[in-house]
């Protein structure tokens, strides 16, 4: 399975040396990075110390949207003031909801933000979950090199599990979920209503497999009831 790990606009390249070195730790391999070149730094490579060839590898992106194109599933870290009206699970949640979605999906990412002020709000909307480390006191937050690697070791037993291939109709499954109920908000003119939509929006991301099925099944009798009514 793919399972990239996304840095976006990363300004230390120090940093992206610190994240490389704890991907490679820990049995991750493939780094994207989203308008910033500071990987190029020769101080990246420095801090790596070991970890070069996934610098050497790292695919550069023009948009967070861009770096997800190919991504069944994915989710960001973030600070829980970011989270609107978002779930936010702990690096532990964040474990058991990826090993079920393994079962389903062919491809995962880890997105994380700028280190001065994380992602936009805009950029929480595009992905499927989100996340953040639980802190003592009123200490601000981890460093990003911190950050990926109390992920990297909380999500390294993924890379132990071997998964039975999923079929191309259940890679989709979520994908299309969406999309249906963007459309049903819009029917039933309530997609302003932001509170409604986004919490629609993060509950999908924890939907299990058969859930998500039988989502499908109960969008489709609601569709077909509103056809029905507008057609008499």
């Amino acid at each position: 399975m793919r399972f990239p790990l996304i840095l976006v606009s990363p300004a230390r390249a120090e940093n992206i040396g610190a994240a490389a070195r704890a991907m490679k730790t820990m049995g991750f391999t493939e780094l994207r990075i989203v308008q910033s070149q500071a990987y190029l730094d020769p101080a990246a490579r420095r801090v790596a110390h070991g970890a070069g060839e996934i610098l050497d590898n790292v695919t550069h992106f023009d948009s967070l949207a861009d770096a997800l194109a190919d991504i069944d599933f994915s989710v960001a870290t973030t600070a829980r003031s970011r989270a609107k009206f978002r779930y936010y699970a702990t690096p532990q949640q964040v474990q058991g909801i990826l090993q079920e979605k393994m079962q389903w999906v062919n491809s995962m990412a880890l997105v994380f933000g700028r280190e001065d002020s994380g992602l936009t709000n805009d950029e929480l909307d595009q992905v499927d979950l989100l996340t953040g480390i639980p802190m003592a006191n009123d200490y601000p937050s981890l460093n990003l090199g911190q950050a990926v690697m109390v992920y990297c070791y909380q999500l390294s037993a993924l890379r132990q599990l071997t998964v039975t291939p999923v079929v191309p109709a259940e890679q989709q499954q979520l994908g299309a979920l969406r999309q249906r109920v963007e459309q049903l908000l819009v029917q039933l003119e309530v997609s302003d209503d932001e509170k409604l939509a986004d919490w629609l929006h993060q509950r999908i991301g924890l939907l299990e497999q058969r859930d998500s099925a039988m989502l499908h099944r109960l969008l489709h009798d609601i569709e077909k009831k509103l056809i029905d009514k507008n057609s008499a």
